[in-house]
């Protein structure tokens, strides 16, 4: 018969398993929508305070899964839907940015308070704050921490936010370059997922 792990590695598992629990909970029900914080929340909350204890960001996807089909079978679908929805006029209205959706709205787990996120690539950076402008759209000024694939460390990406029709929308303006040198994962380093115009279409037909 097969030996049962070591007591310290079942420790370090149900650690990695509440972290990962908690975290989801903290997105669906706190308004938390970065895993990263909502992970270091769940941790602090937890007091384990070791990060070779925490689980990866897919792991706690996975616990979020689990809660929304537990809590949210019936809501969560629909929201997710009337996010990509949107999502897709968004990228229509910005397609000189050469638009790319990522974040939960492309990973399936958006709710009805997630924020569609948005890449926009320009080497303008002030470019997308003038469009909004002439187009009479409100929009306030902030910056997100993303590290680019051949980067070192993050770097600080200005964009702005606001909301349309009740759904909070988050502009990140990278460099033209990001579109061969994209955002990159904090736990493997591997690209971000993220979705062109025509795959978030191709998504949408598949769902119909």
């Amino acid at each position: 018969m097969p030996s049962s792990p070591p007591p310290s590695l079942q420790r370090n598992s149900r650690e990695r398993q509440l972290i990962a629990q908690e975290a989801a909970r903290l997105v669906a029900e706190s308004g938390i929508h970065d895993l990263e914080h909502a992970r270091r929340k769940a941790a602090i909350k937890l007091g384990i305070t070791s990060e070779a204890l925490w689980p990866r960001l897919s792991e706690i996807e996975q616990a979020l899964r689990e809660h929304q089909l537990l809590f949210a079978a019936s809501s969560q679908p629909g929201a997710l839907r009337l996010h990509r929805e949107s999502a897709l006029q968004a990228m229509q209205f910005l397609h000189a940015f050469q638009p790319r959706l990522t974040g939960a709205v492309l990973s399936g787990l958006a709710d009805g308070n997630s924020p569609v996120i948005l890449h926009l690539h320009c080497d303008d950076a002030d470019a997308v704050q003038r469009f909004l402008h002439e187009q009479r759209i409100p929009a306030e000024s902030r910056a997100w921490p993303l590290r680019l694939a051949g980067h070192p460390s993050k770097q600080h990406f200005p964009g702005c936010e606001f909301a349309a029709d009740g759904i909070a929308f988050e502009l990140v303006v990278l460099p033209e370059d990001a579109l061969r040198q994209p955002p990159v994962s904090a736990d493997d380093g591997k690209p971000l997922p993220r979705a062109t115009l025509a795959q978030l279409r191709q998504l949408l037909a598949l769902e119909a």
